[in-house]
């Protein structure tokens, strides 16, 4: 049976108080392919009271308790990694190997590391005659994007069920199928009632709710800067805590010393990966004055090399931008470049050639990118890729950090005491050196307008937490 025109709310599947549905269109042929329902304060406020009733008990749970519980999910989640790689692929467009092995298998690997950390973590330690312990804050809203929708809903719930709070979900309407396979996983799992709620629905509406509740505890939020700004202040009037993971526009910094045709091609696929809808995506790529002209060139082969194409056909290696909004802001900002005089390199506005159906963008470089264009200043959140030619470190680490982001940075050079010099000086949340390996263990968070707290791993264990100090504990 379909769970897509319900919510799943203190442990049942359950129709919304005013039934409203919308469409969910696959970006591949634009063609609606399933309906959800959409929620709203009624609904919010049914999950909210399931999840503090819920509070009182699981918060009381033991730490093997709830280990225990999480093992059970990462069982449930593999058996269903099929249908998890379908959903994603049909609602946002990713081609179905890429979903199956990085959109579901980061989900995979924020669960088990969260397994793995509640082996280790400490919740209490004494400090002279006192106790320091860490509670769970309580019952959280989570709000979560339909670019990495599984990546976002693990690495927000795992952490919430491993610190013993309660939870209401509300992922994005426009990604939503994947969030109630998971609902539906959790459900398998034995998660008791009410820990885990999911409430289908738009920001203004659940997502407002949530952010006002007076019964939620803390936020956390994962999208654009300028919705965070709207769940912050929703959240103000009742203090209550809010996490946020925004927007981005990581710099690239190529030093002079690096073999070029790797830095550039790797650079490149890193910025087209996802089809570029990435917050930390190295969209800005610093290359040495003398070398930026060779670099343009082998960004030009190595982004013809992008077949573009539906989700589900053989081959492709860039499928479909989410939207028609997203591929219409886009294209504003590929004309943008163009008018503002950068060097178009490959690719440019419109559909690819063969494609009139379909939110496909054609995979485009710039070169002599300035850093006052919009193509250099804007979250662009396609598969656009900016050159700008730099002068000298100090200039490059400066114009890597003149944004009001500060997600992600990259830094390539064969001088590793060089490299890791201009990493301490990046103004981000994560420096990456050489294109490392993705790590689950890593911090992950902003500076500035890309947000604030920290998630994966233990990091983001201690977002859900609360520290209480017991003084005296030893006294008679």
């Amino acid at each position: 049976m379909s769970h897509n025109l319900q919510f799943y709310i203190d442990g049942a599947w359950v129709g919304p108080v005013e039934p409203k549905v919308l469409d969910v269109i696959d970006p591949s042929n634009e063609e609606a392919f399933a309906q959800i329902s959409l929620g709203g304060k009624a609904d919010v406020d049914k999950a909210v009271a399931a999840a503090r009733r819920a509070f009182g008990t699981f918060s009381r749970t033991t730490v093997a308790e709830r280990r225990d519980t999480l093992r059970r999910v990462v069982e449930v989640y593999k058996k269903r990694s099929d249908d998890l790689a379908v959903a994603v692929s049909r609602e946002m467009g990713a081609p179905r190997p890429f979903a199956r092995d990085s959109q579901v298998g980061v989900g995979l690997a924020h669960l088990e590391k969260m397994v793995e950390v509640l082996g280790h973590f400490e919740f209490e330690h004494r400090k002279g005659t006192s106790l320091v312990v860490k509670e769970p804050v309580g019952v959280v809203g989570l709000i979560t994007p339909w670019n990495w929708p599984l990546n976002q809903i693990t690495c927000k719930v795992g952490p919430a069920l491993a610190a013993g709070c309660t939870m209401v979900l509300k992922p994005s309407e426009i990604a939503p199928l994947d969030a109630i396979i998971f609902a539906e996983i959790l459900d398998e799992a034995g998660v008791p009632k009410g820990v885990f709620n999911l409430v289908n629905g738009d920001g203004p509406t659940v997502g407002q709710a949530l952010a006002s509740h007076p019964d939620v505890d803390m936020m956390s939020f994962t999208g654009s800067t300028r919705a965070g700004i709207l769940v912050a202040k929703a959240a103000a009037d009742t203090v209550k805590r809010v996490h946020q993971e925004l927007g981005g526009k990581s710099a690239n910094i190529l030093m002079a010393d690096v073999d070029l045709e790797v830095a550039v091609t790797k650079g490149l696929a890193g910025c087209f990966g996802n089809s570029g809808q990435s917050c930390n995506a190295p969209t800005r790529m610093f290359v040495p004055r003398d070398l930026h002209d060779k670099a343009a060139a082998i960004a030009k082969t190595a982004a013809e090399t992008f077949r573009v194409g539906p989700a589900d056909a053989p081959g492709t290696k860039l499928g479909p931008v989410v939207s028609q909004l997203q591929f219409d802001k886009i294209q504003d900002l590929i004309q943008s470049g163009i008018a503002e005089g950068a060097t178009l390199v490959a690719g440019g506005p419109g559909r690819p050639a063969d494609l009139n159906r379909g939110y496909y963008v054609r995979p485009t470089v710039f070169a002599d990118v300035t850093p006052d264009m919009r193509i250099a200043r804007e979250e662009i959140f396609g598969p656009v890729l900016s050159i700008m030619p730099y002068d000298t470190v100090d200039q490059v680490v400066h114009e890597a950090n003149n944004t009001v982001y500060g997600l992600a940075s990259y830094i390539q050079s064969k001088d590793l005491k060089k490299a890791r010099q201009v990493a301490s000086l990046m103004r981000t949340g994560n420096v990456h050196i050489n294109y490392p390996a993705w790590d689950a263990g890593m911090p992950f968070g902003g500076y500035k307008q890309s947000g604030n707290g920290r998630e994966y791993a233990e990091y983001g264990l201690e977002d859900f937490l609360e520290i209480k100090g017991i003084l005296g504990y030893e006294a008679a």
